[in-house]
């Protein structure tokens, strides 16, 4: 019986590994490109080697990744730089990475015949929204050089698509949080920090006054998302993937627990944010399953 083979680019950081680790359970042979500028070797440290190879590369300099890609399925493209305040002062690297690294990924997965390509894309391209929940349908407002690159990295995912017939999917993430966070990573830079300071018995920083709310997703929920989008027959789709629910700071800081101290708040970052879900549900019957309370006491648990 043929072995499935699947790509994860970013695979040795926090979403990827988990990605990665779930593929490698269910059987799947992987091979993970990563610079290991955020992602780590320990967080794949678990499996045995016969069905992992580990390459250390960066795919923004890298155009010749062809070796990697003989034979895949499926392409998982979760590298990218991730946090916000830095690409303010360096978008070039952010396009480098964001961007470049996108168009030699879709370059060397065109040349293949593969099932499927998740891309991974980012809730910041809608901005500070108006209508809540958030649906893929409503405006994109970019606020930042990250949101850009990974804005204009869905858009080469989709044009790809429709000139190559590709079979493309983006996802947009919401906060993803759980197990391998890394503690300075946006997609849940609050539950980061929170878990920090917990650990080093610190008080927990709240940015304005805690009443602004986030969409939380947990690591789990988001790869179910994945195994069920590859296993589907849809492509050519963009989904939102978040929870569907609301969570204040202050939500979180009361789960976590211990003293709270009050932050000025950042520039360009929205009040709100929560993702409209109907769409992926409806199309693979996927809905999240963990609690937030849960999620956060599962990770205060490690």
């Amino acid at each position: 019986m043929k072995i499935t083979k699947s790509v994860v680019t970013g695979g040795a950081g926090f979403i990827g590994s988990n990605l990665t680790n779930k593929l490698l359970d269910m059987g799947h042979k992987v091979i993970v490109l990563d610079n290991f500028v955020s992602g780590k070797r320990s967080n794949l440290s678990r499996h045995n080697k016969k069905n992992l190879k580990i390459v250390n590369i960066d795919i923004s300099k890298s155009e010749n990744l062809d070796k990697y890609f003989k034979k895949v399925d499926y392409v998982f493209h979760l590298a990218a730089l991730a946090e916000i305040i830095p690409s303010f002062k360096n978008p070039e690297k952010y396009f480098n990475n964001n961007v470049i690294g996108t168009l030699n990924v879709l370059n060397a997965a065109k040349k293949t015949k593969i099932k499927k390509m998740i891309y991974a894309a980012s809730s910041s391209c809608y901005g500070a929204p108006k209508k809540f929940p958030t649906s893929e349908k409503d405006k994109i407002d970019l606020k930042h050089p990250y949101a850009v690159t990974k804005f204009v990295g869905e858009e080469l995912v989709m044009r790809y698509a429709l000139m190559f017939n590709m079979p493309n999917i983006s996802f947009r993430f919401f906060n993803v949080y759980g197990p391998r966070l890394n503690v300075s990573d946006q997609y849940s830079a609050v539950i980061g920090n929170f878990l920090s300071q917990t650990k080093s018995k610190k008080a927990l920083t709240v940015v304005g006054d805690g009443k602004q709310t986030r969409d939380f997703i947990h690591v789990d929920d988001l790869i179910n998302a994945f195994i069920k989008i590859i296993k589907s027959k849809f492509e050519n789709k963009i989904y939102n993937l978040g929870s569907g629910k609301r969570t204040s700071i202050n939500t979180i800081a009361k789960i976590f627990g211990g003293k709270k101290k009050f932050i000025p708040i950042r520039p360009g970052e929205p009040k709100n944010s929560v993702a409209d879900i109907k769409k992926i549900k409806k199309d693979i019957n996927w809905k999240p399953k963990i609690s937030i309370e849960q999620g956060i006491k599962k990770l205060l648990k490690n």
